[in-house]
């Protein structure tokens, strides 16, 4: 029999008053360990004042992890600012590495080792957020014996992550947000014996380059999950892959855009002083590059 005591955490757009309202629900003497991933927009400059948001929300004490540091209940342990959170037997990491899901820190990596560490002893939530970070993380943990609780979707400020994981990772629990805290302060005192589901890991090269790094692709099925890893370990689901793609498309489209309005104007510019036949050579190079503009500006409108 496991007694649940690792609760990991994650959400992304929203979070921030999710997050106040589940820390204000626990019991002071919740004898868990609970482990936060917020996704932490770009323009914050890495600061995160979510430890004291939380620590002032409700009865347990929130910090930023230190690297190493010895896992303790009663207490909320959040990821920092540009590092992910990671969890071995009796330890919390706080390291750098590859973005998963366009993130760092990302929720699948705690929700991983979470579940390798501890197996039935975890217990996974996912709240509000956009696109499907943590949906892998919450499948491994319901495969290793773990229990899954999802915000209910309609209960959401951004309804995408919970959608995406119930649409994926089978949950045991489908809660408003205010009801969450109590029952999970039920589980993490309640004996259970979870059951385990050995599913195969389907590895695949396959033809797209990663978005973030250009190295090969390899696609990872294991039940209903499909996630895409490259060697250097960037990850992505279907959704995040799509995204990325989708943003490195626009981004070489406008840089191709300016290109040719220079060399347009460049051949304008130089046109003076040659003989006729250049300048006719000219006008019709600009001519061309004009109508590809057209093309391209038409293009990337409807994108």
């Amino acid at each position: 029999m496991a007694r649940p005591d690792i609760v990991v955490v994650g959400a992304s757009a929203g979070g921030v008053e999710a997050l106040q309202e589940m820390a204000a629900g626990f019991p002071a003497d919740l004898p868990a360990a609970v482990c936060v991933v917020l996704h932490i927009g770009k323009g914050l400059g890495g600061q995160s004042l979510l430890p004291e948001i939380l620590t002032r929300a409700g009865p347990l004490p929130a910090q930023h992890v230190m690297d190493r540091e010895e896992i303790r209940h009663g207490r909320i342990y959040i990821a920092r600012p540009n590092r992910h959170l990671t969890i071995e037997a009796g330890h919390l990491r706080s390291i750098d590495g590859p973005k998963e899901n366009l993130a760092r820190p990302a929720v699948n990596p705690l929700f991983r080792t979470a579940a390798a560490t501890y197996g039935p002893q975890v217990i996974g939530v996912i709240l509000t957020g956009l696109l499907d970070d943590g949906t892998a993380g919450l499948a491994e943990i319901k495969r290793k014996g773990g229990l899954v609780v999802v915000q209910n979707p309609n209960t959401a400020l951004f309804p995408s992550m919970p959608l995406n994981a119930l649409r994926y990772s089978d949950p045991d629990y489908v809660l408003d947000l205010p009801e969450i805290p109590s029952v999970v302060a039920r589980l993490v005192r309640t004996d259970r014996t979870g059951k385990k589901v050995d599913e195969p890991m389907i590895r695949t090269l396959i033809k797209l380059t990663c978005p973030e790094c250009s190295g090969p692709l390899w696609e990872e099925k294991q039940g209903s999950i499909i996630e895409y890893r490259c060697r250097v370990g960037h990850a992505f689901s279907p959704l995040a892959l799509s995204r990325e793609q989708h943003e490195k498309v626009e981004r070489t489209l406008w840089s191709a855009i300016v290109a040719l309005e220079e060399a347009a104007e460049t051949y304008e510019r130089t046109s003076d002083g040659r003989s006729a036949e250049e300048a006719a050579l000219r006008r019709e190079q600009v001519a061309a590059i004009k109508k590809a503009l057209k093309e391209m500006n038409s293009h990337a409108e409807v994108s």
